[in-house]
């Protein structure tokens, strides 16, 4: 069998145009994922800001680890039972120089928080780094891990 230039030339041209279409198809994905991560990561704002123990039970995967800028770990249980305890409470949370990177199933947020927390009676200013690792599980994002550190 004699392979021709031309046949060559057409074999390496699909390889290329389909390689090229996957990945215009995986850039668009990731885009979209990370569109909704960010869309996530202000409902999550939301739910703290609120207390609602509903919105933050879907928004966390059971496996979640939740790490405290003072150094505490919490579960998703012992996390939502600390957020709608009423014992402390958010005046406001905003969110800025923030980032997200969606890679497969895997995204990573990243922000800064200033907020103001009122804790028996008495009001306190937070300003610190939040790192977020949303994964999708059976097709819908939860966040698997956040950890706040000091700025």
């Amino acid at each position: 069998m004699t392979i021709c230039r031309r046949t060559m030339l057409r074999a390496g041209l699909g390889i290329t145009l389909s390689l090229g279409l996957g990945l215009s198809k995986t850039l668009a994905q990731t885009s979209d994922d990370a569109t909704k991560v960010t869309a996530l990561v202000e409902a999550f704002r939301v739910a703290m800001l609120k207390g609602d123990g509903g919105a933050l039970e879907q928004l966390c995967a059971d496996q979640m680890s939740y790490g405290h800028s003072a150094g505490r770990i919490e579960t998703k249980a012992q996390f939502i039972a600390a957020s709608t305890s009423g014992k402390s409470t958010w005046n406001f949370i905003n969110l800025s120089d923030q980032s997200v990177n969606a890679v497969g199933d895997s995204a990573i947020a990243r922000h800064i928080l200033i907020g103001e927390t009122l804790s028996d009676g008495k009001t306190t200013a937070i300003k610190i780094g939040i790192l977020m690792v949303w994964q999708k599980q059976s097709g819908e994002w939860r966040l698997l891990a956040r950890q706040a550190y000091r700025i």
